[in-house]
């Protein structure tokens, strides 16, 4: 893969990143956050360097995302226990909502045997496709989840610790996962300009509530 050269003009610390994960840590979160990614290192000094043209009152420059995107995954079990395994024919399903330009995309499935877990991670890793398909790569995108095993690793750099360790947990463990992580690590570069935040789940976040509700209704219709 070619390499890429992440510039902050907004961040925890401005200037020019060679890697997402270290561009990410300084715009995850952060309000009003302007970030780009570039070919080459001339680009990104250009643009980090150039100087803003002046606004009108009536017309704001515009730092908010231009894609919002909403993803979760969920499963039903028949009563297991706590740490059990999920039975064979456990339901599983995973759902996305995408925002942009006035325009909103949906998608779901279902599979029967999956975890909560693994759902949660197909859920994004189908939605970024999609936003691939839609030609929507380079836009801003806040991503909004509600689930911290998705989001931890990547906004807290776990991802790049457990490829260091050969997928390998802090405490020695073999990733869960690990091909999906694997598979999330490599497409997180393609998207240059995409943040992530959390929502509490089943709460009053419409994007949220909307998933949540695709999926259980493919979950109502499988056999």
């Amino acid at each position: 893969m070619a390499k890429k050269y992440y510039a902050v003009k907004a961040g925890r610390q401005t200037g020019i990143f060679t890697t997402w994960a270290e561009c990410q840590r300084q715009v995850t979160g952060y309000p009003g956050a302007k970030f780009k990614g570039f070919a080459t290192q001339a680009e990104a000094t250009s643009w980090l360097t150039a100087t803003a043209r002046p606004v009108a009152a009536s017309q704001p420059e515009i730092s908010e995302a231009t894609v919002r995107l909403y993803t979760d995954g969920g499963s039903r079990n028949h009563g297991n226990k706590l740490g059990q395994h999920v039975k064979s024919d456990d339901k599983a399903a995973w759902a996305y909502l995408i925002e942009a330009g006035g325009h909103r995309y949906e998608g779901t499935a279902g599979e029967l045997g999956a975890t909560n877990n693994k759902m949660e991670i197909t859920a994004l890793l189908m939605a970024l496709e999609r936003l691939q398909e839609l030609g929507l790569q380079n836009e801003s995108i806040l991503a909004i989840l509600d689930s911290h095993y998705v989001l931890d690793p990547i906004m807290k750099g776990w991802l790049r610790s457990w490829q260091r360790r050969g997928w390998k947990t802090a405490a020695g463990k073999p990733v869960a996962n690990k091909d999906l992580w694997v598979e999330l690590l490599a497409v997180l570069p393609l998207f240059p300009a995409l943040h992530f935040d959390w929502t509490k789940g089943h709460a009053s976040n419409a994007g949220n509530n909307r998933v949540d509700e695709l999926l259980n209704q493919t979950m109502d219709k499988m056999n």
